[in-house]
Parts: structure tokens; C-alpha cells; sequence
């Protein structure tokens, strides 16, 4: 049986703020349907404005998926639940449609068995060439969850959460594992090939059960994008329970962007999809958000009044827009400002300790460009940011720079 290569941690000593490393920067999957506004095409747009919703097709998604390879991003992540297409199934597929762009599959324990979810990873592994990330999902709210079969409580679905990522490590370190644990139960379990290298694991959570399962099984610790202060005492929080592990944990951000040229044409775009919201679907999402059990969820909903508000209203932190949790459950706030605004704020996250910035806009085919070329460029340009290796990007920033056509011809 072959041995797995273990992927390292970043060297902290390879650049960045204050020996923190060089931020690696992914893009968002949207599965369930995209379109220019937060809610789907089309409302609260004039007749004449585009606005059409767009199919979560594979061809469309092939685009994004090329899109976020063109301009450097790592990897991109994919969302799980009722409301989206499999993560899985959709992400290998996409996987003959890229290049080197890796896959943040999202998945929730309770669906699959450890065992097969291990055997999964390899097998992705294998035939994309190293290219998955895995992202461990608890669980979603308890009537989406029993509708796939599972009855267990929050606190129970933790503690499975945690025998599942034993079990998980323990196959793709290449171990027969036998486990009679509270909630899984596995018996004589053995991969007969390994993940080459084992994905690192992300998983994110703000109750007391879910920094116990961080602190003792993941790679990557990610947040939803709270004020900067808010996210430090997060990461102390995981840094401590990981040190007394005997674990090291790193961090990361889960962020939309409206990024521009200016601030005032970034503005004006959060302006615009605050507009295509209608009142009586805000007021429809946060009653269904209101009983939700999520902690996180909680401290998303915090941020905002739940009412409409003009976007300036909505800014919880220089720069940090709450608007997108008005409609939206999970990820509610956003990154607003010219591209260097929204350059200052990521920097200032990274040096709180945030390393991996997984990060969206609407539609995601345009923002793509949008970010990449807009903030990420601007990091580039301060040494914080790297294009992904092989990227256009990546190519583009050690060619020499391109003639202008035509210049300096003989009249």
C-alpha cells in the first residue's frame, strides 16, 4: 500500500504581515443558480435592465470554474443542503472542465459513512490529480436535516462529527480502523489506496462543540466575515483549544465582494442590489432565519436590523456590509469599496492571522474578474498574494509587458 504525501502547512516564514504567510485566495461555486442580483434576476430591476437568471448548467459553471483559474485563485468551494446541486457530483465533473483549479467540497457527515467518504477522497484524489479540499458541514437546520434522514440533536451531531474525522484521518494515514464511537460505528475499515496528497480538511462553527471538533481534527478553521475584532477573538479562541491539543490550526474567511474602481461605483453597485430585494422577502427569510439553531447564524443576523435601510446604513465595519444577510442564510456580509478599500481590509484580516480567503460576488462570472483583477492585484502588488501556479495570471505577471501596437511606427 503506497504511502499518502501529507500536504504541509504554509511556511510561516515564506512572506506576508508580520511572518504570517502569503494569503491564498479562493472563489465560490453557486449551484444553486446565479444571477446579478442577491435574490435572482430581475426584481426590482427596470424592464430594460439585464437581469436573467442563470442556470446552475455545467457549462455555466465550467465558465466560472475557468474564470477563477484564469486569475489565480486556488480552489473554489462548492455548498451543500436541499437548495443546491451535489457538491460531489458537480465538482468531478467540473474537474474534466479545469485545469488545476481545486474543489472545496462541501458535505455534512450524517449522509455518508466515514469509511466511504475516505474511499470518496481518494478516489477524487486520484482522477483529478490532487485537486480536492474538503469542507466538513455539520449540519444544516433540523427540518432540512431530517428530510435527508437525520434525526440526531446539534450537540450529538458534533460529537459524530468528531468520531467521523477520526475515522476519516485515521483511513487516509493508511491505518485498518475499528471504531464503536457514540454515534458512528465502524468495524475491520481499510483504504486499499490512499489520498495522494490527503486534502486538508476545513470546517467551521461558533458553538463550544464545534471548537472542540476544530481544535482536535481540522486543518482550516473558517469563519463567516465578522467585524475584525469579532474574528480575532475567534481565532484566539481555536488557537487556544488547538495549543492544548498539541495542534496548530490555520484560519480562514468566508467573504462576499462588491469590489469597483472607485468607492462610489462600488457603493452604488451594493446600492443597486439592496434595490432588487423586495421588503416582504426580507421579512420571509429572517423569520425562517430567526429559529435558527446555528450560533453563527445568530451572530450574522446580529449585524443588521432585518429591515431596509439604505447600503451606507448597513456598514458594520469600515467597509463590511451586512446587507447580504438580509436574504441570504450563511455568509451575510460583504467587502465593499475600490480595490484598494477592499485590499486594506483583506490585509487587515490576514494579519489578525486569516490565511485563506474563500470569497464570492454576484454574478460570480463577472466578480471573478472583478476581484481578481481589482484586490487580489493589488495584494499581488504588496507582496501578500500570489496568483495560484500555472494561473494566466501567474504567466502574465512574469512576461514582459506587451507592446502597444503601433507605437513608435515610422509615420
Amino acid at each position: 500500500m503506497a504511502t499518502p504525501t501529507i500536504t504541509p502547512a504554509p511556511d510561516t516564514a515564506a512572506g506576508g504581515s508580520g511572518g504570517t504567510p502569503p494569503l491564498t485566495a479562493h472563489w465560490f461555486l453557486p449551484t444553486y443558480g446565479d444571477s446579478r442580483g442577491l435574490v435572482g434576476g430581475g426584481h426590482g430591476m427596470a424592464a430594460a435592465a439585464a437581469g436573467t437568471p442563470r442556470e446552475a448548467s455545467l457549462g455555466y459553471l465550467a465558465q466560472i470554474a475557468r474564470a477563477a483559474e484564469t486569475v489565480g485563485f486556488e480552489g473554489a468551494l462548492t455548498p451543500t443542503g436541499a437548495w443546491c446541486e451535489d457538491a460531489w457530483l458537480t465538482t468531478a465533473m467540473l474537474a474534466a472542465e479545469s485545469e488545476r483549479l481545486k474543489f472545496l467540497v462541501a458535505f455534512r457527515p450524517g449522509g455518508v459513512s466515514p469509511t466511504l467518504a475516505a474511499q470518496m477522497g481518494a478516489t477524487f484524489q486520484r482522477h483529478s490529480g490532487g485537486r480536492l479540499l474538503v469542507n466538513v458541514v455539520t449540519g444544516g437546520e433540523p427540518s432540512e436535516q431530517r428530510a435527508y434522514g437525520d434525526f440526531l440533536g446539534k450537540d450529538d451531531r458534533y460529537t459524530r462529527t468528531g468520531e467521523f474525522l477520526d475515522v476519516v484521518r485515521r483511513l487516509w494515514a493508511g491505518e485498518q480502523v475499528t471504531l464503536d464511537g457514540e454515534q458512528v460505528h465502524v468495524e475491520g475499515a481499510q483504504l486499499q489506496r490512499l489520498p495522494d496528497p490527503v486534502p486538508p480538511i476545513y470546517f467551521g462553527g461558533s458553538s463550544p462543540a464545534a471548537g472542540d471538533v476544530a481544535a482536535k481534527h481540522v486543518d482550516v478553521y473558517l469563519t463567516w466575515g465578522e467585524p475584525p475584532a469579532q474574528v480575532a477573538e475567534k481565532i484566539d479562541w481555536i488557537r487556544g483549544l488547538a495549543a492544548a491539543q498539541g495542534r496548530e490550526v490555520r484560519f480562514g474567511i468566508r467573504l462576499h465582494v462588491i469590489t469597483r474602481d472607485t468607492a462610489d461605483a462600488a457603493w452604488a453597485q451594493a446600492e443597486e442590489l439592496l434595490r432588487g430585494i423586495p421588503t416582504e422577502m426580507i421579512e420571509q427569510v429572517q423569520a425562517g432565519l430567526s429559529k435558527s439553531e446555528s450560533v453563527g447564524q445568530q451572530r450574522m443576523r446580529s449585524l443588521h436590523s432585518g429591515g431596509t435601510a439604505t447600503a451606507a446604513d448597513l456598514e458594520v465595519s469600515p467597509n463590511l456590509w451586512a446587507g447580504v444577510g438580509l436574504v441570504r442564510g450563511g455568509a451575510g456580509t460583504a467587502l465593499v469599496g475600490s480595490h484598494a478599500e477592499v485590499a486594506d481590509r483583506i490585509a487587515e484580516y490576514h494579519a489578525l492571522g486569516i490565511t485563506e480567503f474563500v470569497l464570492s460576488g454576484h454574478p460570480h462570472l463577472e466578480e471573478a474578474y472583478w476581484v481578481g483583477e481589482g484586490p487580489l492585484a493589488e495584494l499581488g502588488r504588496r507582496g501578500l498574494w500570489r496568483p495560484a501556479a500555472g494561473s494566466e495570471a501567474a504567466r502574465a505577471a512574469a512576461a514582459p509587458a506587451a507592446a502597444v501596437p503601433f507605437a513608435g511606427a515610422a509615420r
